[in-house]
């Protein structure tokens, strides 16, 4: 028995935006679980930077790289749900921008130790020329929206070019304001392009949904096994601090799993039926991901701390947790929960926001940022769930 017979190449149409059954496909999960080689690496040295009480410098090196990161999964993501054709040549092209992603990933150790981004700059351009390549595909396979995927091809090109050109200029010239004139040619080429004629280009909201909420899972999973590599790492030097270490664990998964309850507890498709809507949801979950992975940094730093392996004040490692949950929760509440509720449940991810950020000034404050976590999920599912969704 022979299975069915694939295609090499087929058009590359518009998918319908209603149509049924649309969910992940394996090349996409594969996809995923590939880009968080990369988040790993982007969030080791961040452990490493805090714990040696270079924060600053870490933050920037570790929120550069996970932009290159984000962006180009959310690329692919979209692209994908507007496009998949799921042919041969289509899976070639992902397992090229997969290819450039690790590349990225091998890069990531110069870039924090050296400010070397030669690798890492390659990698990024492997995968957003790969993009190129869908993009001209779908410009000829659909003529209604030909204008829209000749901007998306043009745009994506240019920029790639000045990030090459980027690795050129003089060492005297400042690295980070550089970066944030490309970050936003970049982030401009979707407005810019979906205001074509024969636009905007359709996705599922669905799908991108469930896309966006099963990296969520992977980021909060990487977070998970830093955790439990730090801790096992501590163990693996004795029992002196068995006590202890029980009790940041415990923690730490008490703020993970809260972390994951307060993100899949409303639902998101519904959230992204309009392009400006889209775009505001969609580029927000960088600060979403970003701290979902930096979570796992700070219980890194965390155990480094009472392990004694740090030279960090108690305040400074509570608030490598502390920052990267508020940012989430704020991010979360933000996209996910202020569009569907009204009133005073408004306030009760904000409430917590602050609390979060108080919680390093205290001892205990793992714990009782565990606690937090814990009563925002009490409130939402006692409280949140009475008042009337707004957009469901």
């Amino acid at each position: 028995m022979t299975g069915p017979t694939r295609n090499w190449l087929v058009p590359m149409r518009a998918r319908s935006t209603d149509e049924p059954h649309r969910v992940s496909t394996p090349l996409e999960l594969f996809f995923d679980l590939c880009f968080v080689v990369a988040v790993a690496q982007a969030a080791a040295p961040l452990h490493h930077s805090i714990a040696e009480h270079h924060v600053l410098s870490g933050l920037r090196g570790y929120l550069m790289v996970f932009f290159a990161i984000w962006w180009a999964w959310m690329n692919f993501t979209w692209f994908a749900s507007a496009y998949d054709t799921d042919d041969d040549v289509y899976r070639l092209t992902t397992f090229v921008q997969i290819a450039g992603c690790l590349v990225l990933a091998a890069g990531v150790g110069p870039a924090f130790e050296d400010a070397d981004f030669r690798i890492i700059t390659i990698g990024y351009v492997i995968m957003r020329l790969a993009l190129v390549a869908q993009w001209l595909r779908a410009s000829r396979s659909d003529p209604e929206r030909r204008n829209v995927a000749q901007r998306y091809a043009i745009g994506v090109a240019v920029v790639q070019l000045f990030w090459i050109l980027r690795l050129w200029t003089p060492e005297s010239w400042p690295v980070l304001p550089l970066f944030l004139v490309l970050v936003l040619a970049d982030v401009a080429v979707p407005v810019w392009a979906e205001r074509a004629s024969g636009g905007p280009t359709t996705y599922h909201p669905h799908h991108i949904s469930e896309r966006y909420g099963l990296f969520t899972i992977i980021v909060l999973g990487e977070s998970v096994s830093a955790a439990t590599l730090a801790f096992r790492g501590a163990l693996d030097e004795g029992s002196d601090y068995n006590t202890v270490l029980l009790r940041l664990a415990v923690a730490g998964l008490v703020i993970v799993f809260a972390l994951w309850w307060l993100y899949f507890d409303r639902s998101a498709h519904a959230l992204v039926t309009t392009l400006r809507t889209s775009f505001l949801w969609g580029y927000g979950h960088y600060f979403i991901f970003a701290a979902a992975a930096a979570v796992g940094a700070g219980l890194g730093v965390a155990v480094d701390h009472a392990t004694h392996h740090a030279e960090i004040s108690s305040t400074l490692a509570g608030y490598a947790i502390a920052v990267p949950v508020a940012v989430y929760l704020f991010f979360v509440w933000l996209l996910h929960i202020r569009p569907h509720q009204s009133g005073p449940m408004l306030l009760a991810f904000p409430v917590a926001v602050v609390l979060a950020l108080l919680t390093p000034l205290t001892h205990a404050s793992l714990e009782l940022l565990a606690a937090v976590l814990v009563g925002l999920v009490a409130v939402n599912v006692t409280l949140g769930r009475r008042v009337p969704d707004r957009i469901s």
